[in-house]
């Protein structure tokens, strides 16, 4: 009996784990890009699933008109094959141009590295004393 309810018992903890480990998370991506894809506007740069590049032109309820290549060419697709918001995006041009400057000082503050001098590596000799190193000699520390 005893060991009944502890082989039940590891199964419960193996669903727990692998709830809290695979399908917890996986949801949690889910509702991210639901969210993303209901938030779309017009003028937001996307890439769809396939790869395409283009503008939203206008929204509509389960579709979107998107605006394609230097031709302009207008295209309509189903809302869940966007993939991504890309960050040339109208929305995010304010956002990524406030972010901008301050990378660009946290660079200019960081001085760089002098170059390190390659080290001249030669074998110890009998007549070099045990604890002293000179500059031309290696020491294993």
């Amino acid at each position: 009996m005893p060991t009944q309810v502890i082989q039940i018992g590891a199964i419960g903890l193996i669903f727990v784990l692998m709830y809290l480990l695979m399908i917890r998370p996986q949801r949690k991506r889910e509702k991210q890009v639901n969210e993303m894809r209901s938030a779309l506007k017009a003028g937001d740069s996307i890439t769809t699933i396939g790869g395409i590049k283009g503008k939203i032109v206008s929204v509509k309820d389960d579709s979107l008109v998107i605006q394609v290549g230097a031709d302009k060419v207008k295209m309509e697709i189903m809302r869940w094959a966007i993939s991504k918001i890309d960050e040339s995006g109208s929305a995010s041009k304010s956002s990524s141009a406030a972010k901008k400057p301050a990378a660009k000082a946290e660079e200019k503050e960081e001085e760089p590295k002098p170059a390190r001098k390659p080290r001249k590596l030669t074998a110890k000799t009998d007549a070099e004393p045990e604890g002293e190193a000179t500059p031309d000699t290696e020491t294993d520390e």
